[in-house]
């Protein structure tokens, strides 16, 4: 039996895998969303794209529809890379952007993907980029063109290249997931027959802790994901789950229950200078720290039940946060600090958004069996599992709630989604 919501995370297991290994089942997504002003765009085929092992156009396409920013709009003619669009006839079609590219394949058997991207209403090439690639890493190139574009014209960081972790379960079998942030390229970075839980991405997105039950024991481990080397960091007497980085990387939170009950404890990420954080007849957990390393919040039943509360990283008393509600667990920040966003029990399970300058609290979800959300790097996004249609679900919405994106996957259990930070 693996519970499906919980507050008090119950512990994991793993078996290694050497390396990542592909995984054969794709997600596939659906998009939906009410309330928005979207930007409308001209996206055409890249020339020469069709000569290549996947289509540029369609995978940046679908990167812009599903963040819920742009519409693309079809039925204009091609635009090439090198030349200069017809503006008026763009504007008549009531395009804001143009978007052409190609894709041509060089001597040494690389992909020159190239793109150029302009602003219709200003009449203004914007400029683009020039990007070598091998064939096996187009999509990637692609989900590149697609972060140029959201950031010139938003403003902001993009992040359709950027990767997720999650936990699937099929009979007998657990496995740890990464894919890029479309739900494609998927791998198994680890399988086993007993549960793994509380996937935690490293600042610089090159490592994974999480808790697995080798011999067992529940153990706090971490996993390089590019040669599958790992560490085990917490196996102290009792339980040892919950593991989350601070921001510089240089420090973990855990949940131990090494002196009686559990309560949150800081170390260093090697393991050393374990010392107590929280202090509570309570129990303490699911820490995690703000973007600036100064605080941390964590689930705590010292009140009665679960809520979320703020301790300072230098010491003091814990402030409670949370109070709409009777049940509010996993909390989750957003890169600026300014959101919260926790999973609240109501009239079923859903993800909250709390605005913590003013403590305004708004549902960002349709659904009502909501778990584990967790912030974009660029903070427009937050990613959480659900039940959808009756089926196991990823779901994407940006942070007003107003538009959203359902990964798919077949047949499998999908559990603690976690969205990794900027890089590869």
């Amino acid at each position: 039996m693996w519970p499906r919501r919980h507050a008090l995370r119950a512990l994991g297991a793993s078996l290694a895998l050497p390396a990542l290994t592909p995984a054969l089942a794709q997600f596939r997504v659906e998009i939906g969303g009410t309330g928005m002003t979207q930007i409308p765009i001209v996206l055409g085929r890249f020339r020469d794209e069709d000569r290549q092992p996947q289509s540029i156009s369609a995978i940046v396409r679908a990167d812009l529809e599903r963040s819920g920013i742009f519409k693309v709009v079809d039925g204009v003619a091609p635009v090439d890379e090198n030349g200069t669009p017809d503006y008026n006839a763009l504007k008549a079609r009531g395009a804001d952007w143009v978007a052409a590219g190609s894709a041509a394949r060089l001597a040494d058997g690389r992909i020159d993907v190239r793109f150029r991207l302009w602003d219709v209403v200003k009449g203004a090439d914007q400029g683009g980029q020039s990007e070598p690639t091998l064939p096996v890493d187009l999509r990637m190139s692609a989900h590149h063109v697609s972060d140029q574009i959201y950031q010139k014209v938003t403003g902001q960081r993009g992040v359709f290249s950027t990767r997720i972790a999650y936990v699937t379960k099929a009979p007998g079998k657990f496995t740890l997931r990464i894919t890029d942030a479309d739900g494609e390229n998927i791998q198994a970075a680890l399988i086993d027959n007993q549960p793994i839980i509380s996937p935690s991405w490293s600042p610089d997105g090159g490592e994974l802790a999480y808790v697995t039950f080798h011999d067992k024991k529940a153990k706090v481990v971490i996993r390089n994901v590019r040669t599958g080397a790992t560490r085990e960091v917490a196996a102290f007497k009792g339980s040892n789950s919950a593991p989350a980085f601070s921001p510089d990387g240089r420090t973990m939170a855990v949940t131990l229950s090494k002196d009686g009950g559990s309560h949150v404890f800081l170390m260093d990420r090697n393991g050393g200078n374990v010392r107590r954080f929280t202090d509570s007849t309570g129990i303490d957990t699911e820490a995690r720290f703000s973007p600036d390393g100064g605080s941390v919040y964590f689930v705590s039943d010292r009140g009665g039940g679960p809520q979320i509360y703020r301790q300072s990283v230098g010491g003091g008393g814990a402030t409670r946060v949370t109070f709409n509600g009777a049940y509010n667990i996993s909390p989750a920040l957003s890169p600026d600090g300014k959101l919260l966003a926790y999973i609240s029990r109501g009239n079923g399970f859903k993800v909250m958004v709390m605005d913590l300058a003013t403590n305004e609290v708004r549902s960002v979800s349709d659904t009502n069996d909501d778990e584990s959300p967790s912030f974009a790097p660029n903070g427009r996004y937050i990613i959480y599992a659900t039940k959808s249609d009756g089926r196991d679900v990823l779901m994407t919405t940006t942070v007003d709630g107003k538009f959203k994106s359902k990964l798919l996957e077949s047949g499998l259990d999908i559990r603690e989604p976690v969205w990794g930070p900027f890089g590869r």
